[in-house]
């Protein structure tokens, strides 16, 4: 059961540490190789950065003003009561809430806006945690889900690509579809798997 979360925590903290290390000696090779840049290349990559940040306001600004209609609306019930059998049958829970969030949170993550999703996300978590101080088979599926989520519209990317000066940002579409439903099927099934071994050793050790 804590598997996809050990995993998670473990790639977290590896990719800590590769771009920690590689931020390190991309400075260090500067200074070596060429000492007087580093200032004015720092200025400019900084630059660089807050422009990509404000290009990217806009896609996040028209996305999350939808999805606060949608909650403000009534349409983030309905949509929880449409996407109800999956949430039901991948969470088992019966609360209209938490099937709200989550619904909201996969929505989101479908969009390609994982920044967006993350305040629904940490919402339904917090619903799903039983008190036990572990993680349960819910939440872990919740990890997992935001994790490899399928991507109808990666609109984040779209805007990166189309800031980066893509004559055609939208070619993307369909192989991270592709992509993302492939790796949100195996990370059900892994999770699902998972829990059923963990049952069946609770079984085994109340058995004896």
């Amino acid at each position: 059961m804590y598997i996809s979360i050990v995993l998670f925590i473990l790639i977290k903290y590896c990719m800590n540490k590769i771009w920690f290390v590689m931020m390190v000696g991309s400075m260090c090779f500067l200074i070596w190789s060429n000492p007087e840049s580093i200032l004015s290349c720092m200025i400019e990559a900084g630059g660089e950065a807050f422009s990509l940040c404000i290009s990217l306001c806009a896609v996040y600004a028209v996305w999350l003003g939808l999805l606060e209609l949608v909650e403000v609306s009534g349409l983030g019930q309905k949509l929880a009561r449409l996407l109800k059998p999956l949430i039901k049958k991948l969470f088992g829970t019966n609360n209209e809430e938490v099937e709200k969030m989550i619904a909201l949170n996969m929505s989101a993550n479908m969009l390609g806006l994982g920044n967006a999703a993350t305040p629904m996300g940490i919402k339904a978590m917090k619903s799903l945690d039983d008190g036990s101080g572990r993680a349960t088979p819910a939440m872990i599926m919740l990890i997992v889900l935001n994790a490899t989520s399928i991507q109808l519209l990666p609109s984040t990317v779209i805007g990166l690509r189309a800031s980066a000066g893509s004559l055609s940002a939208g070619d993307i579409i369909l192989p991270t579809f592709l992509a993302t439903a492939l790796t949100t099927i195996l990370g059900i099934i892994l999770v699902k798997l998972c829990e059923k071994a963990c049952k069946k050793r609770k079984n085994k050790a109340g058995g004896k």
